[in-house]
């Protein structure tokens, strides 16, 4: 075998994890996608590195347990696995095994980031495109026009900080009231020693995880759910449950039934169906944690981002905020953000020391000047916040429009908040169609990514955060790796 290095690296680095076969076979699901079936194979592994469901510094089976497992020729893997190392997502030293990588220009994976533009590997065989892909998979809109005040304002603040040792374990008390105030202006009475600050919505999931979730433990989830969401709780050596979307009813026989520490559920807008809880649904979810002791998470992170006129959450999921068993999270990313990389959990002070002991393992305290930046922005928000939807609201009906005129046999549902839509295509061809997406320039995250059973085969998520000309330009590239996967669609 021979052996290439990526571009940006001089040796294999060590692997963190390892995929077995059979995981990958299931990762890759119905990864055939017309053409040359090693450049399919290529196709759709680069597409889950660049998905984030395949992160970098995973080890992955030999050519030959990989042939194996999907029932294709060793030179299909083999062939695959030399154009990725050519490609540098991955890399290989003898006796060490292959890894996945990102090359240079590639940013990171979490939710698909896109290839910077003039950066975009170039494929020795000639079959990618010279565009950087146009990036239909991560949720996260580029910054508020505001941003650049905010940390003006911090800057102006920051002196009175700078006599202590700028650790503060729960967070700094100016944003701690300040996301106190703005739980109480909702209808949720709250207080600084409730509200735990987190380096981002990502780090409370994994604090609560590792609170709660012990190996051989179970966290119920929806189904589809938040992606990530999925990771922590597999990586503290748990089980992960899913139930449908709303129905109340089946997550309450799960929770009878498996007895878990943790229910993760998005009550707004929810990533990635865009639906919302009713409130006679919260109610009940509230009555299941008090009935049965069971941790419910709400994640709130999109609770801003109502697009529609009226469809404003009425209701909070913690409802009047007494619960013990009822936590909260919330973030900056989506409203204001992802680059400020502040979170929050609102839960019983109690729960909120025992997170915070957990939390110092991994980084102590959050950036002191980022809070303060998001104590402006959050004093702004009422202010801020109008212009944010309106730009969202354009780019959604824009993104339904292409679709519907490029795709029509897509079923496409109108979210009424979020930032995404989750596509039926009318077939299982979700992770080939992801897979083919990468070769046609664009990258989007097929179902499988977000269930935990790797169901919903037929659906794709697409974010509607990127600018109006790159929506643009991404539907017909969509629209031709259709073809690619469903000839006569």
């Amino acid at each position: 075998m021979t052996v290439v290095s990526p571009p940006s690296a001089t040796s294999t680095p060590p692997a963190v994890r390892q995929l077995s076969p059979a995981a990958t076979a299931r990762l890759l699901g119905d990864w055939r996608a017309g053409g040359p079936a090693y450049l399919a194979l290529s196709d759709a592994l680069r597409a889950a590195v660049l998905s984030g469901s395949l992160p970098p510094l995973t080890r992955v089976p030999s050519e030959r347990e990989l042939a194996t497992a999907l029932r294709v020729s060793r030179t299909t893997t083999s062939g695959a696995y030399a154009r990725l190392r050519e490609l540098g997502f991955l890399a290989s030293r003898v006796g060490s095994g292959t890894v996945t990588t990102l090359p240079r220009g590639a940013g990171a994976t979490r939710g698909g980031v896109p290839v910077a533009a003039g950066d975009a590997p170039t494929d020795p065989h000639g079959d990618t495109p010279p565009e950087a892909p146009v990036d239909l998979a991560q949720a996260t809109p580029s910054a508020t026009s505001a941003l650049h005040d905010a940390y003006t304002a911090a800057l102006e603040v920051l002196p009175g900080y700078l006599a202590t040792g700028g650790y503060a374990h729960l967070g700094v008390e100016a944003l701690r009231s300040a996301i106190a105030d703005r739980y109480t202006a909702r209808g949720v009475p709250t207080t600084p020693d409730q509200i735990l600050v987190t380096t981002g919505a990502q780090q409370a999931i994994s604090v609560l995880t590792a609170a709660f979730v012990g190996r051989g433990e179970t966290t119920v989830v929806e189904s589809p759910t938040y992606f990530h969401a999925l990771e922590p709780t597999r990586r503290f050596g748990g089980r992960v449950v899913g139930v449908p979307v709303g129905d109340v009813e089946t997550l309450a026989s799960a929770v009878r039934r498996t007895r878990p520490r943790l229910v993760y559920l998005v009550p707004d807008f929810h990533n990635p169906t865009g639906t919302t809880m009713s409130a006679e649904a919260r109610a009940a979810v509230r009555d299941l944690a008090h009935r049965t002791g069971t941790t419910v998470v709400g994640d709130e992170t999109l609770t801003d981002l109502a697009l529609d006129p009226g469809a404003q959450v009425s209701e909070p999921f913690a409802g009047d905020g007494t619960s013990p068993h009822v936590v909260t999270i919330g973030s900056a990313s989506k409203s204001f953000w992802g680059g400020v990389r502040v979170g929050w959990v609102r839960a019983d002070p109690q729960v909120v020391r025992r997170l915070a002991r957990v939390r110092e393992s991994a980084d102590i305290a959050t950036p002191v000047l980022e809070q303060l930046a998001v104590v402006e922005l959050l004093r702004r928000a009422d202010a801020i916040l109008p212009g944010r939807v309106a730009e969202l609201r354009a780019r959604r009906d824009l993104l339904v429009d292409l679709v519907r005129d490029a795709l029509p046999d897509w079923r496409v549902r109108v979210p009424a908040g979020g930032l995404c839509l989750w596509v039926d295509l009318g077939r299982p061809l979700a992770q080939a169609l992801a897979a083919a997406a990468v070769h046609h320039g664009v990258l989007v995250t097929p179902g499988p990514a977000f269930t935990p059973d790797r169901s919903s085969r037929d659906r794709v998520r697409l974010t509607f955060t990127r600018e109006p000309d790159q929506l643009a330009t991404a539907v017909p590239r969509l629209a031709r790796a259709w073809a690619q996967v469903a000839p006569g669609s």
